[in-house]
């Protein structure tokens, strides 16, 4: 696990401590669910002492929303930490984007997190609601923001970015994420790659709002 901003503050003795108790701490958890993981046993995994376990996380629930919270942002700097160089056009800026965003999303653990969230949305609805608003809402704004620029360099033609984003997100991560979660990680694409959905994806997108250089397919 990365070190996160929340992290930048503390020794490097602890941000090693804290990075290998939030390691420890989604093994259990994904293996275990959230009820039957003990703070003992994520404790002697992390090879932290318990004592130093509870002076980071306090309690079980304070560190299962530091891991969820910490793996979301992990995830959405993943996708958006690189910029677009000058010569990408709009096809290939938002397939670069897209596929990481995908195979991201696609990560066994962050599935299991996702299902683990999902069961448990009764006992922390805050939990469900930022996972929402800082994974797919964040993915959504990022991607706003990038056609809103394409569009001002003439090579889109959108009139309302949100909604435009809105649309590509979900043509690319809606089937795929969907037949993940239901069917199981390996039936996420079926026969298909990564890169052949969202090329298709992007067909289809493009086709809406693209500009004569930007519509057609580079296959």
């Amino acid at each position: 696990m990365k070190t996160s901003s929340a992290n930048r503050a503390l020794r490097p003795s602890s941000v090693a401590k804290r990075e290998a108790i939030l390691d420890a701490a989604q093994v259990e958890f994904l293996a275990h669910g959230y009820e039957r993981v003990t703070m003992d046993a994520i404790a002697r995994r992390s090879g932290v002492a318990k004592q130093t376990l509870y002076g980071h996380f306090g309690a079980k629930e304070a560190l299962f929303l530091e891991l969820v919270r910490s793996q979301t942002r992990a995830a959405t700097e993943r996708v958006h930490r690189k910029e677009a160089s000058g010569d990408e056009g709009a096809r290939e800026q938002l397939e670069r984007v897209l596929i990481q965003q995908l195979q991201t999303v696609l990560a066994p653990n962050l599935l299991a997190l996702r299902r683990l969230v999902i069961g448990l949305m009764a006992q922390f609805p805050e939990l469900a609601r930022e996972l929402y608003e800082q994974g797919a809402q964040q993915a959504i704004r990022a991607l706003a923001q990038r056609l809103e620029v394409l569009t001002s360099a003439g090579e889109l033609a959108v009139s309302d970015p949100a909604r435009a984003a809105t649309q590509l997100n979900w043509l690319v991560m809606g089937e795929p994420v969907n037949r993940a979660m239901l069917l199981g990680d390996a039936a996420a694409l079926g026969d298909r790659t990564v890169e052949e959905h969202v090329t298709a994806a992007l067909d289809v997108f493009l086709a809406a709002y693209g500009v004569a250089s930007d519509s057609a397919p580079s296959r």
